[in-house]
């Protein structure tokens, strides 16, 4: 059963296959883009439009913030603080290397500081389970749209995984494959940790940390939310399919390796996904305008941290 896809993933694609999957899904966008330019051309934005984005940017500033305390959450779960390491000052300015060239840049960042403190294994299962949390819990949210033809039923057995005696042994096989990966990257990072270090070390569900990942999608979609409304488009489906359908396309840019931050992918779904119940014209405005707002949003998220870190610099040069 699972022949074709160890078939796929081991085939050879010139340049790779993450090159191959930007490619088909930027020319897709394109395409759509072209035989949808005149209709995009007579979008405007209103007044109360322009504010609908402004509240978008700062729901998808909120929900960084909500990121980075899953993620808190999910490193207190495994058993380790930061030690003197502020873990949500570190996520939040490594967050914008993830749309650096080969996608590993902020894990990087991460494993290198936290390293030190609570080891490289344990860092490097921290940096490596939050990306399957989300995806799960995207994915959870994935039949608040209905039936779906089965889809409602399907989307929620990734969560199996969570299982110890699945993630155990996944989390070990992924450790091997990051660690070598970064190691590539940054020779100055610790060898691969022995074998009994693989792992997270937990015998039960990651309840805590899931939930976290739920109420982080729900930010993340919030600002999504006013993208539809600044175009108007929240009568056309439900609120519940509109939930359904951004979950099911962040999770896919998430997990697929295409573009870093899932750039293509994510408005590719999307399209594909609505662009039977929803003027294709206003879906696309919305996607762009989404995919502005939070990189938008990850850039003042690190902007904060690094503007945090002046002024208590300058403070602290001023009282001594």
């Amino acid at each position: 059963m699972l022949k074709p896809f160890r078939v796929l993933q081991t085939a050879k694609f010139p340049g790779g296959l993450k090159l191959w999957i930007t490619l088909l899904t930027f020319a897709f966008l394109g395409w759509a883009l072209a035989g949808h330019a005149a209709g995009m051309r007579s979008l405007t934005i209103t007044a109360s439009g322009w504010w609908w984005l402004v509240l978008a940017l700062g729901l998808s500033w909120l929900s960084m913030l909500v990121n980075a305390g899953a993620w808190q959450v999910l490193v207190a779960w495994l058993g380790h603080g930061g030690g003197p390491t502020a873990l949500v000052p570190l996520y939040l300015s490594s967050n914008l290397l993830k749309y650096l060239p080969g996608g590993v840049w902020h894990f990087l960042q991460r494993v290198r500081v936290m390293g030190p403190a609570i080891g490289t294994g344990p860092a490097l299962v921290s940096v490596l389970l939050e990306p399957m949390l989300m995806a799960v819990a995207a994915l959870l949210w994935v039949p608040w749209g209905g039936w779906q033809n089965g889809l409602a039923v399907v989307a929620p057995l990734p969560a199996l995984l969570l299982l110890p005696r699945w993630r155990e042994p996944l989390l070990g096989r992924l450790e091997r494959s990051r660690l070598r990966q970064l190691n590539r990257s940054d020779a100055t990072l610790a060898s691969l940790p022995p074998l009994e270090q693989l792992g997270s070390g937990r015998q039960d569900y990651p309840w805590a940390p899931l939930i976290a990942e739920l109420v982080f999608i729900a930010s993340r979609f919030s600002g999504f939310w006013c993208c539809i409304q600044v175009f108007g488009l929240a009568p056309v489906l439900p609120i519940g399919s509109w939930m359904s359908a951004f979950a099911l396309a962040w999770a896919t840019g998430l997990v697929v390796p295409a573009a870093p931050g899932g750039l293509g992918v994510f408005e590719a779904v999307l399209l594909l996904r609505l662009g039977s119940s929803v003027p294709e014209a206003a879906l696309l405005a919305v996607a762009l305008c989404y995919r502005l707002v939070v990189t938008l949003a990850d850039v003042l998220a690190a902007a904060g941290v690094k503007v945090d870190r002046l002024l208590a610099l300058r403070m602290g040069l001023l009282n001594s």
